[in-house]
């Protein structure tokens, strides 16, 4: 789930090129702050990173805002394998850096064609709409392949029919 980015409608995808974009829920990611400057105690911040592993927990009016993963330091395949190698108090510390990382712009992007804060109902539509462009063009691929596969049985067949005759 690392690494998401809805384009919203209107919006160029190359936007984001170079970014490592997520979105994470802004309560929670306040929450976490908060915590980690009160102590850094892994039972006190497990139950707010929990909105930032399974996004669906969020309240679909809930403000999503978006971090750049590159501030981690790291490539992970997802938050889980995050916090597998770095522990809940490490993933909560990667988030804040990845969200410090995101607002500093290193890449100086227009402001205007930076990715925007969207609530949690937006950015899940964005999602699903997401997966549903996938598994489409995958129903392409899959066609295409077949069409192929005509294709490359009639070019079998004239050597066939010569060999006969």
């Amino acid at each position: 789930m690392v690494a998401i980015e809805p384009v919203p409608d209107g919006e160029e995808e190359d936007i984001t090129i170079g970014q490592d974009l997520f979105y994470v829920s802004e309560k929670a990611l306040a929450g976490i702050k908060e915590k980690l400057s009160n102590g850094k105690k892994e039972e006190d911040i497990k139950p707010i990173l929990a909105k930032v592993l399974d996004p669906e927990l969020v309240p679909d009016e809930e403000m999503m805002v978006p971090v750049d993963m590159r501030g981690v330091g790291k490539e992970f395949d997802s938050i889980e394998d995050m916090v597998a190698e770095l522990g809940v108090v490490g993933t909560a510390e990667a988030i804040v850096k990845a969200r410090e990382y995101f607002e500093a712009n290193k890449d100086e992007e227009p402001e205007d064609e930076r990715p925007k804060p969207m609530t949690a109902a937006e950015w899940k539509e964005a999602m699903s709409g997401e997966g549903m462009e996938s598994e489409l063009d995958l129903e392409d691929d899959e066609e295409e392949e077949g069409e192929e596969e005509d294709d490359e049985g009639d070019a079998e067949e004239p050597p066939t029919k010569k060999a006969k005759n």
